[in-house]
């Protein structure tokens, strides 16, 4: 089943949320600030993403600048980061199997429908 990582206060995942209602096929949504992913689940969402931890990070958010920015972290790290302070996590994600993208820009999620 498809999933979104979803935060009903962003504008852009209600975009998303949008296009999933639209496209007619049955989906979940996670509301990630409720839900927090483990570690373990973050790690392997980014996996399906294809990218490195720092590419999910939503770096203009306040607590990223005022405790992260500018620092060396590992990639653990920046995930535990995220697990602590899910706010940080970009935003949608929609999963479909073993395909998942941003989607920033919305369209990105028709790619994996």
């Amino acid at each position: 089943m498809i999933e979104i990582y979803h935060n009903p206060r962003c504008r852009k995942s209600r975009e998303g949320l949008a296009i999933l209602e639209y496209s007619g096929k049955e989906f979940k949504i996670v509301n990630y600030l409720d839900a927090i992913p483990s570690t373990k689940e973050l790690t392997e969402i980014i996996l399906l993403l294809d990218i490195s931890p720092i590419q999910l990070v939503r770096k203009t958010e306040k607590i990223w600048k005022e405790n992260y920015k500018g620092t060396e972290m590992s990639d653990l790290a920046i995930i535990k980061a995220m697990v602590a302070h899910p706010v940080l996590i970009e935003r949608p994600i929609v999963i479909n199997g073993d395909k998942a993208v941003i989607g920033r820009p919305s369209e990105n999620i028709k790619s994996i429908l």
